[in-house]
């Protein structure tokens, strides 16, 4: 699978009206595109950083939507209040325990290695990190995007609460530290945010 990510710096006050957007323009629109399986929306209702993400069942299917998503990316990003950056990745893992609930917060951490090692990234998070984070209180679901030409990552990690995600703020520095030296990366940084919206293969949660 593949995902395209737009990353927008809004207005905090537009979140809000933002998110009511996606859910009841957007989402519909783009789930109709061919290829289209799922997507997301993490906020930052304090800086106003917002990063919807979409995902696509195959790079072809992704790339020909180009034309299709950018009114409807621009149109979002007018709304937030801020200009959209656009990056695309390959969806190398994605596992979830249980659907997320309306609680729900993100931890998401962007890795930096040379292209050559990202199978080895991918491999380090699916064999050696995965099986601990899927023991951390509340865990809901972790994913891992990858740009093979850049060599850039991307993990998220998905929470029932803000609570349980405060309480494992330690536990996973270690985890990703000691992952980022296994993987031979470099963690260029470290965010957290509400999930605000989300739909993936059959499953999905929406408030606003």
């Amino acid at each position: 699978m593949y995902a395209r990510t737009t990353t927008i710096l809004g207005h905090p006050r537009s979140i809000a009206a933002g998110i009511s957007h996606v859910r009841e323009e957007v989402m519909p629109q783009l789930l109709q595109i061919d290829g289209c399986i799922g997507l997301s929306m993490l906020v930052d209702r304090t800086s106003g950083r917002c990063i919807v993400t979409s995902a696509w069942r195959t790079d072809s299917t992704m790339r020909a939507s180009a034309e299709q998503v950018k009114p409807l990316r621009d149109h979002a990003a007018e709304m937030l209040g801020g200009s959209p950056e656009v990056a695309t990745w390959e969806l190398a893992v994605l596992h979830r325990d249980h659907t997320s609930k309306p609680e729900a917060c993100v931890r998401v951490t962007w890795v930096q290695t040379d292209p050559s090692q990202v199978d080895r990234i991918i491999d380090v998070f699916r064999m050696a990190l995965l099986p601990e984070i899927q023991e951390f209180e509340g865990f809901c679901s972790a994913s891992l995007l990858v740009d093979r030409t850049s060599g850039r990552a991307a993990v998220s990690v998905t929470f029932d609460s803000v609570d349980a995600m405060q309480r494992t703020r330690q536990h996973g520095a270690a985890v990703r530290e000691h992952g980022a030296r296994q993987a031979s990366g470099e963690i260029s940084e470290v965010a957290e945010f509400d999930l605000a919206l989300e739909f993936f293969a059959g499953r999905q949660r929406r408030f606003g």
